[in-house]
């Protein structure tokens, strides 16, 4: 008798599969964001409740940094390194291009894949496609629903690259099979639907989840009609005066639907107590120029595809129960290839940074416990064609040269007035608190009780130098270079390289790291467009027009060999 309950206590104590004890890591990306256009920074032109909530209820990352353009962002998360380090750096992967992220670069999702998740990429990729092995189910993704390049039309999910005269093609796939039967819904909910339905049907006991929904909001669209979203969305935005700017606050607001659709999800199949969620932006938003959205990086300098704080600073916020200063802003200075080596560590994954090169830093321990002390260095960028350095150490950051011959160089946004605030903004607290992201979050906090989201919203506010103009020395990259105090000047007004440091220690230590960063920087990939590529000549498809075309010079010369053997045997019979 005793031996039958032994069985039976064996059974009741045995371990669950190792996939059930893994955290689950969901990381949402949206696209060309502002910094100050989730509420949580402070503004309260339209609110994003969800967001909000998941950055109260988890841990503000307040200086979160990344390159200022799509593809070099990407790139960096995906690998753990610098785009220098692996030809990234320059521009961005237009859809015509043959290039890639280099395939003998190992992405977080083979890391991931490698130690048993089950990995998946919904929504977009970005990193190349004029070849099948650069997609993402040849680059560590078990599963990918999305696009392959760097934006479509929110509906008919097409991109029309009119540079180049090709025309209009479309780009959405499951896996590598090119779907349309969902042709006509809109994106971020088809995006947001599939994440919800992988998050249901998953089996959680045999591998844990890795899941990036990198979303198109709020990226514009094709030239024609670059902003789009429900009408019924728009409406609820109709105090905004400028219309543009009104159906950007509809895309946002699906967005952050989004965002509480996917964590109701996991909180319904009672896995979000063993998940890491993770909110950021690849970028700052562009306000202006080349695939403006209105969006504002209020109050910081510049804007997407620049060296300023506007186009690098992004609003970001983790949550997880092993985190344990929840409720909390992190002032750490973190740079976005540091969550290849600190997801990897918060999760139990040994990684060989030797082996693996990163620049990322592993800043999990800092994280869970809630230190500040890493001097953190970020080479933001050197950019040989462009011209320009952007480097930063701790408080100080060094810009010489800069994009476009300056034209995001300024303050491009501001706050509007109370006469235009969302209505709901009387009310903050209470709607933060209402949503199902707060309940299904605070429940699972350690300390529910200790958060004050007044303070909390108050503290990730940045606030700009307050002096007389005429007491700041301006900085204008084109002419020299330029030296800020971050902590002290977060809005980059004051450059202090003339007035203090020309010759300073901090300077020739900075620019001396910056010619041994500069020694070791990879070619860059980026490549001319092959005419080559127009979905005119695939089924009106985005797709990998290099592997066709050679296998159709395959097959056209394997066909002129048989042809030629014919011919021969044909001839010798003829001479019988």
């Amino acid at each position: 008798m005793w031996k039958f309950f032994v069985i039976i206590l064996s059974l009741l104590t045995k371990e669950r599969p190792a996939g059930a004890t893994k955290p689950n890591i969901v990381i949402i990306i949206s696209d060309d964001m502002g910094f100050d256009d989730v509420s949580f920074r402070g503004s309260n032109e339209f609110l994003t409740p969800n967001i909000d909530a998941l950055a109260y209820n988890g841990v503000i990352l307040n200086n979160l940094y990344t390159p200022a353009m799509c593809t070099p962002s990407r790139a960096a998360l995906l690998t753990g390194k610098y785009p220098i380090n692996t030809g990234m750096q320059h521009y961005v992967l237009v859809n015509d291009q043959p290039w890639s992220l280099p395939v003998n670069e190992t992405t977080m999702a083979v890391i991931f894949q490698e130690h048993g998740y089950y990995t998946s990429l919904i929504g977009k990729w970005h990193l190349g496609m004029s070849r099948k092995v650069y997609t993402p189910t040849f680059r560590g993704f078990d599963y990918h629903y999305g696009y392959l390049g760097s934006y479509v039309d929110y509906y008919d999910h097409t991109l029309l690259q009119r540079s180049e005269n090709y025309s209009r093609g479309h780009d959405f796939r499951l896996n590598l099979d090119s779907i349309h039967d969902q042709t006509g819904a809109y994106v971020t909910d088809l995006l947001t639907e599939a994440s919800v339905n992988l998050i249901k049907r998953h089996d959680y006991d045999a591998k844990p989840l890795f899941l990036m929904l990198s979303h198109l909001a709020p990226h514009s669209a094709n030239e024609e009609d670059p902003l789009q979203a429900h009408d019924l969305e728009i409406e609820k935005f109709s105090y905004i005066k400028n219309p543009q700017r009104r159906i950007y606050a509809a895309m946002m607001s699906a967005l952050d639907n989004s965002v509480g659709q996917v964590i109701g999800a996991l909180a319904d199949m009672e896995v979000l107590k063993n998940t890491i969620v993770l909110f950021l932006s690849d970028n700052g938003g562009p306000t202006t120029g080349l695939h403006a959205n209105t969006a504002s990086n209020y109050p910081l300098r510049g804007q997407k595809n620049s060296p300023w704080e506007g186009g690098l600073r992004s609003s970001a916020a983790i949550w997880s129960t092993q985190l344990e200063k929840l409720g909390s802003i992190w002032q750490q200075t973190f740079y976005i290839a540091d969550f290849l080596p600190t997801l990897a560590s918060a999760v139990g994954i040994y990684l060989d940074i030797g082996s693996l090169k990163l620049d990322g830093l592993n800043l999990w321990s800092a994280l869970k416990y809630g230190y500040e002390r890493v001097e953190r260095e970020i080479l933001h960028n050197i950019d040989d064609i462009d011209n320009y350095v952007s480097y930063s150490k701790g408080k100080w950051k060094f810009i010489n040269g800069t994009t476009q011959e300056g034209k995001y160089d300024d303050w491009l946004s501001e706050r509007i007035d109370n006469s235009s605030w969302d209505p709901r903004s009387l009310n903050y607290e209470e709607i933060i608190r209402n949503t199902t992201v707060w309940q299904n979050l605070h429940y699972l906090n350690i300390s529910p009780s200790v958060v004050n989201i007044t303070k909390l919203r108050q503290a990730a506010s940045v606030k700009c130098l307050e002096k007389d103009p005429a007491l700041l020395q301006a900085c204008e990259p084109l002419k020299g270079p330029c030296l800020f105090d971050l902590d002290n000047d977060p809005c980059e007004q004051n450059n202090l390289y003339d007035e203090q440091h020309k010759n300073s220690k901090i300077v020739l230590e900075m620019l001396e790291r910056v010619d041994i960063l500069r020694q070791q920087v990879h070619p860059m990939n980026n490549k001319p467009g092959d005419r080559r590529c127009d979905p005119i000549n695939y089924n009106n498809e985005w797709t990998w027009w290099e592997d066709i075309l050679e296998n159709g010079a395959t097959e056209l010369a394997s066909f002129a060999n048989n042809l030629k053997l014919l011919f021969v045997l044909s001839t010798l019979a003829l001479l019988r």
